[in-house]
């Protein structure tokens, strides 16, 4: 009746013995568990400026989260593209509190698309330390970006590259890193029927190998003393203990570490299943990881460090910034790459990235077309109305025409570039001119 595979339905019974397994059937019919996540970057508190259709009690496991109503599209909400929230599936917000990262810190997501741990991480940061996204898929790296980019995060850099690609470089470099590996998915049954039928009893063990030799990767990049987060959407024990026990059988300065999630049972041995029978969840397994601080670090560890930016914003930022910010408000270690202005994060030098795809380092604040220097979208995103020169708010029904491209009407108001915003979150840019708000929203962002 549910299209799962014979292979499939025999590992759960034994994972889950014979009352376990109906109830997790059961649970099979029920609709998907959704969550939205509040931007702690625009929200400290975790509380939006208004109320978001269908958001209901608060997700115990996770900071600024609440469970969606069944049926609800707060997707459709202008403030959703304004990155004041990001919809989430309940369990997975486990990963990145488990990780606990910290204001100051150098973390690494290492398969990192589509972005939902990636912001979630960086809202805890509050903007302050270095977080290295990637994502070796170039599709899905376009994905991560554009994400990083709506949850309005300064001190991201966004790269597309394997594993082994990013260790040397970053030897013995993060305070934490998360796992989050790709894997053979059986936590997306519920809400993706299809992929029942193309899971296959060798799914697991091909998944394994390749989770295992990330994990090799990982482990050289993490600092001594530092945690790391393997985390996987699948139930079955060849890709999560069998995983761990094999990571840990060659790697002796590494221990599992036990941890405590309000709302979800402990982990006591350091790793957790979650089932959606048991959570409002779809599923997710969740370890954590560290590394003896006594472990050797590496004398790469430099190569990685921050050094100052290339002083060379010249005309490019004193065309823009007096324009769009409010005084003192402008970001720090501008460089300028060919026509764009980058602000880059703390804690990382361009050298580093040598050789490397990267798709953001950190906030793109402007870029030259053709004469003109125009403020990115990247920047409106990261920033708050305090720090813009000028401001405009918006109503819902403005909000919504003006992400559609539409020009606006808003009265008599100084020439130059706006800082649109509806509930008090920066949508995008508007220029005044005439009388008319000229649209500079996106137009690859644009909604109907």
């Amino acid at each position: 009746m549910h299209n799962l595979p014979q292979g499939y339905e025999e590992q759960m019974k034994r994972l889950l013995g014979e009352a376990g397994f109906f109830a997790y059937m059961r649970a099979l019919d029920e609709p998907v568990s959704r969550a939205l996540r509040i931007n702690l970057l625009l929200r400290a508190d975790g509380t939006p400026p208004c109320a978001i259709e269908g958001m209901a009690d608060p997700v115990p496991w996770a900071r600024g989260a609440y469970f969606v109503q069944d049926g609800a599209r707060p997707g459709l909400s202008p403030l959703h593209e304004g990155g004041l929230f990001y919809l989430q599936e309940p369990s997975a917000l486990s990963a990145v509190t488990a990780l606990d990262p910290r204001p100051g810190e150098r973390v690494l997501d290492l398969c990192a698309a589509p972005g939902g741990k990636s912001t979630q991480i960086a809202a805890l940061m509050q903007g302050r330390g270095l977080l290295v996204c990637n994502e070796p898929v170039p599709s899905r790296a376009q994905i991560l970006s554009r994400n990083i980019e709506r949850m309005g995060v300064r001190n991201a850099v966004v790269t597309c590259a394997p594993p082994d690609l990013l260790a040397p470089r970053f030897e013995a470099f993060f305070d934490r890193i998360l796992v989050d590996a790709p894997c053979s998915g059986e936590g997306m049954f519920r809400r993706q029927i299809e992929a029942r039928s193309e899971w296959t009893e060798n799914a697991p063990p091909g998944c394994a190998r390749r989770q295992l030799e990330i994990l090799h990767q990982a482990a050289r990049m993490l600092a001594p003393g530092g945690a790391m987060v393997y985390s996987t959407c699948t139930f079955n024990d060849v890709e999560n203990e069998g995983v761990l026990t094999s990571f840990l059988q060659q790697h002796s300065d590494f221990a599992l570490e036990p941890f405590a999630l309000p709302g979800l049972p402990r982990a006591e041995q350091g790793y957790v299943h979650l089932y959606p029978h048991q959570i409002r969840g779809e599923g997710h397994f969740v370890s954590l990881l560290r590394r003896q601080t006594d472990a050797k670090s590496s004398d790469s560890h430099g190569r990685a460090d921050a050094s100052p930016p290339p002083a060379n914003m010249s005309a490019l930022a004193a065309d823009v910034l007096p324009d769009v910010f409010a005084p003192g408000c402008a970001p720090e270690r501008l460089y300028a790459a060919g026509d764009a202005l980058w602000s880059l994060p703390e804690g990382i030098c361009l050298a580093a990235l040598g050789g490397l795809r990267v798709l953001r380092t950190g906030l793109l604040v402007a870029r030259r077309e053709g004469r003109r220097v125009v403020p990115d979208h990247a920047l409106a995103m990261a920033m708050r109305p305090e720090e813009a020169a000028r401001t405009a708010a918006l109503s819902r029904e403005q909000a919504l025409a003006y992400q559609a491209g539409e020009a606006l009407s808003l009265g008599d108001l100084p020439p130059g570039y706006t800082l649109l915003c509806h509930e008090g979150i920066s949508l995008g840019w508007g220029k005044q001119a005439a009388g008319i708000m000229k649209n500079h929203y996106p137009k690859g962002l644009r909604r109907r």
